[in-house]
């Protein structure tokens, strides 16, 4: 297999002979995997070397015959991860780029994977302008998740616990500054329905219901016949402020006879 990789292809380096393609990825840990497959044969072979190049020891091998490709590419995924959870081999200066670190900046990107296996893709962009796309499989995924939640309890929670008692101080100290709230158990609430009306006319200015003559729909109420429409004149300023604010008093001149007319705040009576 010679060095001339012009193409990259999902982050592993490709060379091209004829019908076959040559794939390899070197790693950290100075460990080269490498991944042959033939086209229109299904037969491919992968494999874990101790060299740069891969012509090292094989530290181990796929089978060579595959259903198809996305099987290939499975066996190669298990291989790398195998590979890439060796310890380094110290075989003099790694092949591979020195480990990228450095702080995050703005929010991680989550997005499934486009490989048409369960995976997602995590993005990074960090604060010297590179990104960095990881590409999980659903079990490394889950485990990240756990492992952040778990990271979350040691790293953060005491932090926000402190900020949570800031928050409290802050808000004893507003709540010194807030005037006391006024006693409103006295506060009077005149009637809201047109039988709640009914009952105030009766409990405080003894109007009974054979004074009273109603809307269909209680936008009014009337008072007819005396002396319950003369006392209610003479008390009209007490009256008032007994109905309001949903109600109030008009005193309606009909031929022969005065009516106390309650209509409901905003509407008209007819009469008028």
């Amino acid at each position: 297999m010679h060095d001339a990789w012009p193409e990259t292809v999902n982050g592993w380096e490709l060379a091209r002979e004829g019908h076959i393609e040559n794939y390899r990825k070197r790693l950290a840990n100075r460990v080269t995997v490498t991944a042959t497959w033939e086209n229109g044969t299904g037969r491919g072979r992968i494999e874990a070397h101790t060299e740069p190049l891969g012509g090292g020891r094989t530290l181990t091998s796929s089978r060579k015959d595959f259903r198809d490709k996305d099987a290939f590419w499975t066996a190669a995924t298990c291989v790398l991860e195998m590979a890439a959870n060796l310890p380094s081999l110290d075989w003099g200066t790694s092949p591979a780029p020195t480990a990228l670190a450095g702080t995050v900046a703005g929010m991680v990107e989550a997005e499934p994977g486009t490989s048409g296996h369960p995976e997602a893709e995590l993005t990074f962009t960090l604060t010297d302008g590179h990104t960095v796309t990881l590409v999980m499989t659903d079990e490394q995924a889950f485990d990240l998740s756990n492992a952040i939640s778990r990271l979350d309890h040691h790293v953060w929670s005491e932090e926000r616990e402190d900020e949570e008692e800031e928050d409290d101080e802050d808000n004893d100290e507003l709540d010194s500054l807030v005037e006391v709230v006024p006693d409103v158990s006295e506060v009077h609430s005149g009637p809201d329905t047109g039988h709640d009306l009914v009952t105030v006319l009766d409990d405080r200015f003894g109007v009974t219901e054979d004074n009273l003559l109603a809307h269909v729909d209680w936008s009014a109420l009337i008072v007819v016949g005396e002396p319950a429409v003369g006392s209610l004149v003479d008390r009209g300023a007490e009256l008032t402020v007994a109905v309001a604010p949903r109600w109030y008093p008009v005193v309606a001149d009909r031929p022969g006879e005065r009516w106390v007319v309650f209509k409901r705040t905003g509407l008209h009576y007819h009469g008028e």
